[in-house]
């Protein structure tokens, strides 16, 4: 019974984080601009691989493969956030301004 239990919750997880990582291409194709963009990005590739690399955690059970995947998760959620941020800093660095709608039914603005 418990190991049902544990396959459902890592199934549930690992078809979670593929489906919010489709879902996060989707915005990157659909939103405006470059910090939509990267926003949709960072979100969902930090909750990507949290999900996936849980789902992943419950499948090996106690193992040294697990240690080791903490450590590519505790990687991931420090290095992601970080480049998503430098990134976005570069880019305003270098003068790109994020799209802004003035009114209801006009074009967006570079301003």
């Amino acid at each position: 019974m418990s190991e049902w239990l544990i396959n459902m919750i890592s199934g549930v997880l690992l078809l979670g984080g593929g489906s919010f990582g489709v879902i996060g291409g989707l915005g990157l194709l659909r939103f405006p601009d470059f910090y939509t963009r990267l926003h949709a990005a960072g979100m969902t590739d930090t909750l990507v691989a949290l999900m996936i690399i849980a789902g992943l955690i419950l499948q090996t059970g106690l193992t040294l493969l697990t240690l080791k995947l903490i450590l590519i998760l505790l990687f991931l959620l420090f290095t992601t956030p970080t480049a998503s941020h430098a990134l976005a800093r570069a880019a305003m660095a270098d003068g790109l301004a994020p799209e802004v709608k003035s009114r209801a039914g006009e074009p967006p603005s570079t301003t």
